[in-house]
């Protein structure tokens, strides 16, 4: 019974002398008489002897316990200032995890941003490769579908777009000077090397276009120095002259070559011509040639 009416005693002092000293403080005596205020307030006069003896008693645990409470009380503010402390550092720990977290979250954001982006990148090419998959199918189904008759027509305008020849002047064995003559000749490319798509005609020495296209010609002349007479030769498209090879010096011998690229419409002709009065020679070496082959074909 007194070690609670002591206990409740303190209590209530303890809470009394805190604000006293919040504000400003009270004197030892002051607190001692509020003590025994408190005392004959909680304990209403029974007898004088029990009434002396408890106020005794009281007083003295008092007295004794009172260090004991400021010790709780300094370790109780050294507990909290210590838990302070540490929530304050559990505070700046938590604040840089989440510091951490945020800018994972960001750079997780950002690589799925690259990420989506790439795949849209690859989608769209995907699309694209479809689509000229598409394309070469159906040219594939196209051709698949060609007759026979198609195919051979093809082949057929391909065989005709296969022109060239060349020839030189003389058939093997023969040899000498033609010329010179009082008037221009055509001259006739005998010895024929090659002559695909018969457009050439040895016998006349004419070439006649078959086919509308860009022609490409070239002629040689070779013959003997005089002092006199030169080797001179001409192509001609329709009767028209068009270029020229042209030699002379007074003693061994002389050559000369040219060419050009003519458009010819069917039926066209082209062929060369010996100036008059003038002479060329040749032999089994062939120094006098004329060739012409199509480069390719106009609509």
């Amino acid at each position: 019974m007194k070690g609670w009416l002591c206990t409740l005693l303190l209590l209530e002092s303890f809470v009394f002398v805190v604000q006293q000293q919040v504000d400003g403080g009270l004197a030892e005596n002051e607190i001692s008489q509020q003590l025994s205020n408190e005392d004959r307030r909680q304990n209403p006069p029974q007898t004088d002897s029990l009434r002396d003896e408890a106020s005794t008693d009281s007083q003295q645990y008092c007295h004794l316990s009172f260090p004991d409470i400021h010790a709780a009380l300094r370790e109780l503010t050294a507990t909290v200032t210590e838990q302070k402390a540490h929530i304050r550092a559990l505070e700046t720990q938590l604040r840089e995890e989440l510091m951490v977290s945020y800018q994972n979250i960001q750079s997780f954001i950002s690589d799925s941003q690259t990420l989506e982006t790439r795949l849209r990148d690859a989608e769209k090419t995907a699309e694209q490769q479809t689509v000229i998959l598409e394309d070469l199918n159906k040219k594939t189904d196209e051709i698949s579908n060609l007759t026979e008759s198609q195919v051979e027509e093809l082949r057929k305008e391909n065989r005709d777009r296969e022109i060239a020849f060349s020839a030189a002047l003389m058939e093997s064995g023969n040899s000498g000077h033609i010329g010179p003559f009082t008037t221009e000749i055509t001259l006739t490319y005998r010895n024929v090397f090659t002559n695909i798509g018969n457009a050439y005609n040895p016998i006349t020495g004419i070439f006649t276009a078959p086919l509308k296209g860009a022609y490409m010609f070239n002629f040689s002349v070779y013959g003997g120095g005089h002092p006199s007479t030169a080797s001179t030769v001409f192509i001609v498209k329709n009767g028209e002259k068009v270029v020229t090879a042209h030699a002379h010096q007074a003693q061994y011998v002389v050559n000369s070559s040219n060419g050009v690229v003519l458009i010819l419409e069917v039926g066209d002709v082209v062929y060369v011509r010996l100036w008059s009065n003038r002479r060329i020679f040749d032999s089994h070496d062939n120094h006098n040639t004329f060739s012409g082959y199509l480069l390719f074909p106009l609509k």
